[in-house]
């Protein structure tokens, strides 16, 4: 599917990391994009910069979906476009010690099902939600397209480490969704992917000390650094582009293998 000036495009997190580098790139390319994130400040600066538009949404509210959806179809139409890059990653241990007790303590499930709340259920929610309105427009290719949905798991989806259970399995749900639901909706000719980021240099980087950062870096096999978010953004706009990727999820990498810790 070919991105222009009458392509509408949402990027949920797009106010930072890959998916500010996404709606830079889709914008740049010409499309209409509505960025859906909780950090009104960026979000905000991020859209006068593209000339597109910035909308609160919180991905695991119903209510707060439908609110910016409805927003940005009055602004830009409906979109074609859905990236889903919100997304939280807090480290627990299953069982842990505490610190000044040293008393053994299990993963607290309210932290657990937030991650799931935002990685999983805010993925199929906005999934389902503009799929709705993507399913009634006119086709754009040849093949019938109607619209592209490209979703962000995880190596650690593969590869999980400790203290990423619930991460890990955050991820791996989105990656487990990704055929099913392509297969839902390959009768409307809407394309379901999904990019399996490993290492990259989004702004929880900035504060890890630059010792750590090489030592990270050092574990991907090649290049030997940390991924920069247009690569990222770089992969998005091949998937718009190739209507015969769907239905699987693509391992951005450098060939890494996450160890244990």
């Amino acid at each position: 599917m070919k991105i222009d000036s009458q392509t509408a495009a949402i990027v949920t997190g797009g106010a930072s990391g890959l998916g500010e580098a996404t709606a830079r790139m889709l914008a740049a390319q010409g499309a209409k994009v509505a960025l859906f994130d909780m950090n009104e400040e960026r979000g905000q600066k991020v859209a006068a910069e593209i000339k597109g538009l910035y909308c609160k949404v919180d991905v695991t509210q119903e209510a707060s979906i439908e609110a910016g959806l409805k927003a940005a179809r009055a602004a830009h139409g409906q979109e074609r476009i859905l990236v889903n890059c919100a997304g939280i990653a807090p480290g627990m241990r299953t069982v842990s010690k505490k610190r000044d007790t040293g008393e053994l303590v299990s993963h607290d499930l309210n932290t657990f099902a937030k991650v799931i709340s935002v990685n999983l259920l805010g993925t199929f929610n906005m999934i389902a939600k503009c799929a709705v309105g993507m399913a009634g427009l006119e086709p754009v290719t040849p093949d019938g397209g109607r619209g592209v949905v490209v979703c962000t798991a995880s190596v650690a989806a593969e590869d999980g480490q400790i203290g990423q259970a619930a991460y890990a399995a955050s991820k791996g749900g989105v990656l487990g969704l990704t055929l099913p639901v392509a297969r839902d909706l390959s009768g409307y000719g809407i394309r379901v992917m999904t990019i399996m980021p490993g290492l990259f240099h989004t702004p929880m980087f900035e504060s890890v000390p630059e010792d750590f950062r090489k030592a990270l870096e050092a574990n991907v096999p090649f290049p030997s650094r940390l991924g920069k978010p247009a690569e990222y953004a770089a992969l998005v706009q091949s998937i718009i582009d190739n209507d015969m990727l769907n239905g699987t999820a693509i391992r951005l990498d450098g060939a890494l293998r996450m160890q244990p810790k």
